[in-house]
């Protein structure tokens, strides 16, 4: 049994695509996961998936952008250690047609819920927890999702200022940009065979490349690591940060 066995790891969106998989290798690495979703189904599937192979882990249905739920996710989980704020929502808009509810919505969800997550947790999290964002490779810039952009640009401040507001309390903060992950969404769009071109690889990424890089974060190992913003996009962003 490792010795991590009890501590418990929340993982928000974790009933499919990224969030399952980091749900999974966190479970592997020995923390009693806590699958956190909107949508009860898939929360539940994952939960079965990791207790059929002898893991940890339950489920929590909530809306991320309810403070209270929030609050009540974070107090219902003994022994915390890890929070992966993984939760997001993405649509494309061109900028002529975004609408301020638009980019209100996307806050919300991208960032706000977040923050309360953060915040509440940092209350309890013991010398040494991690708090670890999802960010995106898109943050430095892509074309018809602005209010996307801008969240996740923000998403990549708010965990900078966070590391240095906590790192008194040996608090880690960091997040990880992925790049384009085959996940079902982006496995129906017409133009994912471009998306693959356009990588240096010439191969797109899986949800387990981001659950590894998260599970880095999580890492006793890691206490010397916070601030910092891991991107993992197969290199598509060394030659530059053009849209996808």
């Amino acid at each position: 049994m490792s010795e991590r066995s009890l501590q418990a790891a929340i993982v928000t969106g974790a009933g499919s695509g990224i969030g399952r998989a980091i749900a999974h290798r966190l479970a592997e690495d020995g923390f009693s996961v806590i699958v956190a979703d909107r949508a009860e189904g898939p929360a539940v599937e994952t939960v079965g998936q990791i207790l059929s192979r002898g893991f940890e882990a339950r489920a929590e249905i909530l809306d991320i952008t309810d403070p209270s739920a929030t609050q009540a996710l974070i107090d219902g989980a003994d022994n915390l250690q890890v929070l992966v704020n993984n939760a997001g929502i993405f649509n494309v808009k061109a900028f002529d047609e975004l609408t301020a509810d638009d980019f209100r919505r996307m806050y919300e969800v991208n960032l706000v819920g977040m923050f309360h997550l953060c915040q509440q947790a940092a209350r309890r999290l013991p010398r040494w927890g991690r708090i670890i964002n999802l960010c995106s490779r898109a943050a430095f810039g892509a074309r018809n999702y602005a209010h996307y952009v801008s969240s996740k640009a923000a998403v990549a401040g708010f965990t900078k200022a966070l590391a240095l507001e906590l790192g008194d309390r040996q608090i880690t903060v960091n997040a990880v940009a992925p790049g384009v992950i085959q996940t079902d969404m982006l496995l129906s769009r017409p133009d994912v065979h471009l998306l693959r071109d356009q990588q240096p690889t010439g191969e797109l990424g899986i949800p387990e490349d981001i659950a590894h890089a998260v599970a880095f974060f999580a890492d006793k190992r890691a206490n010397f690591v916070t601030g910092q913003v891991l991107i993992v996009d197969g290199g598509r962003s060394v030659g530059g940060t053009a849209a996808f």
